[in-house]
């Protein structure tokens, strides 16, 4: 395998996605997430969009990727005595910030979904950002309920692991019942999470004020975020900080963020931000 090989990794959300994940990284390699309730023909069509020798899954998923004698397939855990006999030293590769490390494939909603590539140097400096300006620690613990084919996963996943964080993956589907993510955030100390606005506006409705007081900052993207929506979470949350983060998926997760500052101000309109570090607004 080579530098800058795009692996297919697909399966659902657990710990072993991570490790696949990580080692794909770890190889030098750029993984692509695949979603394993995607339609056949999708699947298909990015195994041989991305030339794929190489594909990530397990037992449970295996039967879903199309058959090909030209794609070799590693099962996390039914190859597991084989992967347990290999060298557990760090492999000698060298990244360089401008090598390729995971391509996220588009819905496809105007024509043939199309891969966006990311280099090392661009989330780096994103995972860097967010530790500067949120300060994760030890004591903190990120709910990562995040569907890997979308970037906001990227943060969710390496950041608590390199700031040291607790990481707390929720079990596949998870994401949508609001029920299920209470509990979660009691029962494991969530701190810190991802919400979309219109799932965290019916997290909130569901929400009764003095619930899941343990959490502290809530991120936001992916859509517009709304007055209503800030106007209920200082409500339901009032302890809890409101960050607003904007950015497409071309340029590493989040380029702006706004921050609820004063939560006696009216506001009119959610801004989308300021530009995180090394990145600025351009003005034509």
């Amino acid at each position: 395998m080579q530098t800058e090989t795009l692996v297919p990794i697909c399966i659902d959300r657990s710990l072993e996605m991570l490790i696949g994940i990580i080692g794909i990284l770890k190889a030098g390699a750029a993984y692509v997430p695949v979603d394993p309730e995607y339609p056949e023909e999708r699947i298909r069509y990015m195994l041989e969009d991305t030339a794929a020798a190489v594909v990530i899954t397990n037992k449970e998923n295996r039967l879903k990727l199309p058959v090909s004698e030209n794609i070799n397939i590693i099962e996390i855990d039914g190859d597991l005595p084989e992967i347990s006999r290999q060298p557990k030293k760090n492999i000698k590769v060298k990244i360089k910030p401008n090598n390729l490390a995971y391509a996220i494939y588009t819905s496809g909603s105007t024509g043939k979904p199309k891969g966006v590539m990311n280099e090392h140097g661009g989330v780096v400096n994103r995972l860097n950002w967010a530790q500067d300006y949120f300060r994760l620690t030890s004591d903190d613990s990120v709910l990562q309920k995040t569907t890997f084919c979308f970037d906001v996963s990227v943060w969710e996943l390496l950041w608590p692991l390199l700031a040291g964080a607790r990481l707390v993956i929720a079990k596949p589907g998870g994401h949508k019942d609001t029920g299920y993510l209470k509990s979660i955030i009691d029962e494991e100390k969530i701190t810190m999470m991802h919400f979309v606005p219109s799932m965290l506006e019916i997290f909130l409705s569901e929400l009764e004020t003095g619930e899941c007081t343990g959490l502290k900052k809530v991120l936001c993207s992916g859509e517009a975020l709304k007055p209503s929506h800030v106007e209920q979470f200082i409500k339901k949350l009032p302890d809890a900080e409101l960050h607003n983060l904007y950015g497409p998926t071309e340029a590493a997760i989040d380029v702006t963020c706004w921050s609820l500052k004063d939560k006696s101000e009216s506001i009119k309109t959610v801004p989308i931000g300021r530009p995180v570090a090394n990145t600025k607004n351009l003005h034509s």
